[in-house]
């Protein structure tokens, strides 16, 4: 049985300053659409990032899903086949991009709008729990009382992020900080994502998505809100739910581990879900 590949498209956290930098050129049309579309340079948001904007969640979302795009676009020149796609948070719209689902536009369409929403969610903070099992965090949280977080990201086995408001994130950091081997790192967003604080803008956005029309998808892809494969009916319902689900990245990578020789390919900035993989095909 030959071996299958799959398309890894990354998420919020993977930008920096200078990505997409021989792709811009490479892409006009593409480029110009989508600053059209924003209504600013997307290559000099991404290139020179002069007020510092990379990293708010409102331009960050729109700045990876031009340079995951780009990515791809530039591997089918190779007219390079594929077998599934998957994308982790912000990246599963490139995954569904790249399955045909909808066209460059829409998907730009879909993430300015999604970033918009999650930009205004407020007072809310996410942080990285490395060393501990899902297992372990929970009963920690339950001790605790920390009701109002929840895990966010199943990214391996000992590497979790949690979700809630700021205050309570906070004090979890106080807690997490007697572990020796744990190490507990706060992200760079405003918002508690992926957990039931979005449901306002889950509400909204699914308002939103009644008016863009999908495709069925030409390559699996795996939903990060439950680990199963999209299909027309599902479409809107999943994307909804993305925002206030937690990422089963573990899941997912599980199910395409086992179905046989599998390659793995990232697709935009940085080679965070390649060490990913490395992790829960290592079992840690």
């Amino acid at each position: 049985m030959s071996s299958m590949t799959t398309l890894l498209f990354p998420g919020q956290g993977s930008q920096y300053k200078g990505m997409g930098e021989n792709l811009f050129d490479q892409f006009p049309h593409e480029t110009q659409l989508a600053s059209e579309l924003l209504g600013y340079c997307i290559k000099t948001l991404c290139l020179q990032d002069r007020e510092n904007q990379l990293n708010h969640t409102r331009y960050t979302q729109p700045a990876l899903y031009v340079v995951n795009a780009l990515t791809f676009y530039r591997r089918l020149q190779n007219n390079q086949t594929f077998d599934y796609a998957v994308g982790h948070s912000l990246g599963e719209y490139n995954a569904l991009l790249s399955a045909n689902v909808f066209d460059f536009a829409t998907g730009l369409r879909l993430v300015q709008k999604r970033g918009e929403l999650m930009a205004q969610a407020q007072g809310g903070a996410m942080a990285a729990v490395i060393g501990m099992t899902y297992n372990q965090i929970e009963n920690l949280l339950q001790e605790y009382q920390l009701l109002t977080i929840t895990i966010a990201n199943y990214n391996s086995y000992r590497q979790l992020v949690i979700s809630g408001p700021a205050t309570d994130i906070e004090k979890a950091k106080t807690i997490f900080a007697t572990y020796k081997r744990v190490m507990f790192l706060p992200l760079k967003v405003s918002g508690a994502f992926h957990s039931f604080h979005m449901h306002p803008a889950e509400q909204a956005y699914e308002k939103f998505l009644e008016t863009i029309t999908f495709h069925s998808p030409s390559v699996p892809v795996i939903a990060n809100c439950n680990a199963n494969f999209y299909h027309p009916a599902v479409f809107r319902k999943n994307l909804a739910q993305h925002l206030s689900h937690p990422v089963q990245w573990s899941k997912t990578i599980e199910y395409l581990l086992a179905q046989g020789e599998m390659n793995f390919e990232e697709l935009g900035p940085g080679n965070v879900l390649m060490g990913l993989v490395r992790k829960i095909r290592d079992n840690e």
